[in-house]
């Protein structure tokens, strides 16, 4: 094969491509572009379609093959612990940057000309309180938490069946070889699936150019501009730092993890490289157990662009009003998002209902002033994604490495090249972590599954 048509064989440079093609034929071709968006939702389904089979066969065997239930507590305190922490970094980083750059400052927008009635949509929706949060982790039907792909719900049963097959012990056997046959089935439906992301990014980007244009970019290119560059000191100051923490390249790693990224930024959905992102953590030398809990509760519980956009657009939104915050006012403000950022998971319009609830508790920052953000958000939601994306991925490495059961062996000869992606997982010349015992057995090897001892 020429090298030409190699380089073009990479996922990442096939989405690359349709991305700048989707975005010409939004500029050249508006309405043309404004009808392609099914081609983005098609391939989203598709993804949703074994979305929860991957997570649920994957929470099920990590926990059925660890060496101690123990350890279902300690990586789960221990991600809780993380995420809260990168939250507020994320919070606080946005707020900082919004203050030195003031997107908002000068706009002079009096809050009685905004029509809030153009919210509506967005913010119709029910707000749940903590409580209602935590209630509606507990599936009422297991069958229609799949049927809805209720994220939470699904870890909440997937924990408590692996957790029973942990205690079965050999009797547990059968089970846990059909949900290795069947993961490995999803994976390959997934892989399926991903030779059509291109004409998804392609269709993706020509509907958000044909449909808002970069005339709505232009009048907001501030705020645009301080909330990439927010992004990206996150991605590269503090997951930077992250990495170095735990001993692994961070520009190695999103190199490893880049079709994700760029999958994410055309489809502006993080559920969209789920299942992909699963099996590249698995690959690189995180345990199934870590895999398995950190990656999804992270969607929920670990929304670090999601926190970067709603400090900053509370603030532009103050700030192009006039609307005066002392230091205590922007503290009380990351302090209720540190809550409502974490339930709104699910819900349609989440991100504008999450911010709605906050400015109204707050009182001070008018919520009609939202309005301003609607003809940028679509652009901003690739921002969120895509740091979302990568904050997700870089925590599962760190709380990994934390509990001891990251192969650091393994990291470093996937992120240096020399073990191939194509490989697999079932490559067992590295040593494997403890914490995930039947890791890397091959297909002919004797499946050990934890507590048959008991």
């Amino acid at each position: 094969m020429s090298k030409p048509r190699k380089i073009i064989g990479h996922l990442y440079i096939q989405v690359l491509i349709a991305v700048v093609a989707g975005i010409l034929l939004g500029v050249f071709s508006p309405a043309f572009g404004e009808k392609l968006l099914p081609l983005s939702d098609g391939f989203i389904k598709l993804i949703k379609m074994v979305f929860a089979p991957v997570i649920f066969a994957t929470v099920v065997l990590g926990i059925a093959k660890m060496e101690s239930v123990k350890d279902l507590g300690r990586v789960g305190l221990r991600s809780l612990i993380y995420f809260e922490v990168m939250s507020t970094f994320a919070l606080f980083l946005g707020l900082a940057v919004v203050n030195v750059i003031g997107p908002g400052r000068g706009m002079n927008i009096d809050p009685s000309t905004l029509n809030g009635k153009a919210l509506s949509t967005y913010v119709s929706a029910k707000q749940t309180t903590v409580v209602d949060f935590f209630l509606n982790m507990i599936p009422g039907s297991i069958i229609d938490s799949f049927a809805r792909n209720e994220v939470l719900q699904i870890i909440v049963f997937a924990v408590m069946f692996g957790v029973a097959l942990f205690y079965m012990g050999n009797r547990a056997k059968p089970v846990v070889n059909f949900l290795e046959s069947f993961s490995q089935a999803m994976f390959i439906i997934v892989g399926m699936v991903m030779k059509v992301a291109p004409i998804a990014a392609f269709g993706a980007m020509a509907f958000t150019v044909g449909k808002y244009g970069f005339g709505s970019v232009a009048s907001l290119a501030k705020l645009m501009f301080s909330m990439y560059a927010t992004c990206i000191l996150f991605v590269f100051v503090v997951l930077g730092a992250v990495a170095k923490a735990c001993g692994f390249s961070p520009i190695k790693f999103l190199k490893y993890m880049k079709d994700e990224i760029l999958t994410v930024l055309a489809t502006a959905s993080s559920e969209s490289v789920i299942p992909q992102m699963i099996r590249k953590l698995e690959n690189i030398g995180c345990s199934k157990t870590v895999v398995g809990l950190v990656v999804p509760s992270g969607l929920t519980f670990n929304p670090d662009g999601q926190c970067i956009y709603y400090s900053m657009a509370a603030l532009f939104i103050a700030q192009a009003t006039n609307t005066p915050l002392s230091f205590g006012d922007q503290l009380l403000i990351m302090g209720v998002l540190m809550l409502t950022s974490k339930g709104s998971a699910g819900v349609t319009g989440a991100g504008f209902i999450t911010l709605a609830a906050t400015l109204a508790s707050i009182g001070k920052i008018p919520v009609e002033g939202m309005v301003l953000l609607l003809g940028v958000d679509r652009f901003m939601s690739e921002a969120r994604s895509m740091t979302n994306t990568i904050g997700n991925a870089f925590g599962t490495m760190a709380i990994a490495r934390w509990v001891g059961a990251l192969d650091m062996k393994r990291v470093k000869a996937v992120l240096d090249g020399e073990v191939r992606e194509e490989d697999g997982i079932l490559d067992n010349t590295l040593d494997r972590p403890s914490l995930d015992d039947g890791y890397g057995e091959s297909d002919n090897a004797d499946l050990r599954v934890a507590g048959t001892n008991h």
